[in-house]
């Protein structure tokens, strides 16, 4: 009994030292101190994840307009000029006033409008009237951003012009809000497009009444004057009710014309 003991010693080291059995655990007596875990926060990773570059500041605006801009038309008779569309529930009931009159304005169109409706940008060549950049989705700090921001917008836009009327020009381009800086001009010019701005605003994308767009052009207009109106970017309900005085009152005193 004593010699087979012995040989269960030797055989249970053996197997131990050759890996193929392990020891038991010890187990600490009921009441003993048990070994405390560490509660620390893991350590950081030396590589934290990389954060996204903050966007440059927009640049100021400047304290006056700077020159070059279209406010006259450069002859006596003045120029309409319609902003932020095409939209279907007012765009086409201008233009039907235009061919009543017989007279042509100037559309300045934003690009996510002309590409949602191509069939109102083909009516406005069609009619005869000229086509205006007003930038992809009328950002009024577009002026404001790197000049390679504003170089994508407007060549943006142009495309989606071009898209639905192949061939037709765009020579003009308007600054949202009239919120010009030199930058945005540079741009506009490197894409043959002139920079084009107002010299009567009769505010109507405030919605006043239709009586008070018609008394603000009326006061407000002079020989060569450019009138700026809506046919987009709301409820154009008044600025349509006012055109027809508008046109024949533009019409007698001075005459209307296109843009050169």
């Amino acid at each position: 009994m004593q010699a087979r003991a012995a040989l269960a010693s030797v055989l249970a080291v053996a197997l131990i030292l050759s890996g193929c059995a392990r020891p038991h655990r010890t187990i600490a007596p009921v009441g003993a101190p048990q070994p405390v875990r560490s509660t620390a926060p893991p350590t950081p990773s030396p590589h934290p994840a990389a954060t996204k570059p903050a966007k440059p500041p927009l640049r100021p605006l400047p304290a006056k307009l700077p020159a070059g801009l279209g406010r006259n038309t450069g002859v006596r008779p003045v120029a309409l000029t319609f902003d932020d569309g095409p939209n279907p529930a007012w765009t086409p009931k201008v233009l039907d006033q235009l061919k009543a009159a017989r007279v042509t304005a100037t559309f300045c169109v934003v690009g996510r409008e002309a590409q949602r409706h191509p069939e109102l940008i083909r009516r406005i060549v069609r009619e005869g009237h000229q086509l205006c950049n007003h930038s992809w989705r009328h950002d009024l700090d577009l002026a404001r951003r790197p000049a390679a921001e504003i170089r994508s917008d407007l060549a943006r836009t142009n495309k989606a012009i071009q898209t639905a009327a192949p061939g037709a020009k765009v020579p003009f381009y308007r600054q949202p809000g009239g919120r010009w800086t030199s930058e945005v001009l540079g741009v506009a010019k490197e894409l043959g497009m002139r920079p084009l701005h107002w010299s009567v605003d009769p505010q109507d994308w405030d919605k006043p009444s239709a009586a008070t767009i018609g008394k603000r052009i009326h006061a407000a207009t002079r020989p060569g004057g450019i009138v700026l109106l809506h046919d987009g970017g709301g409820n154009r309900a008044a600025t349509l009710a006012a055109c027809p005085r508008v046109i024949a009152d533009l019409k007698r005193r001075f005459g209307i014309t296109r843009l050169r």
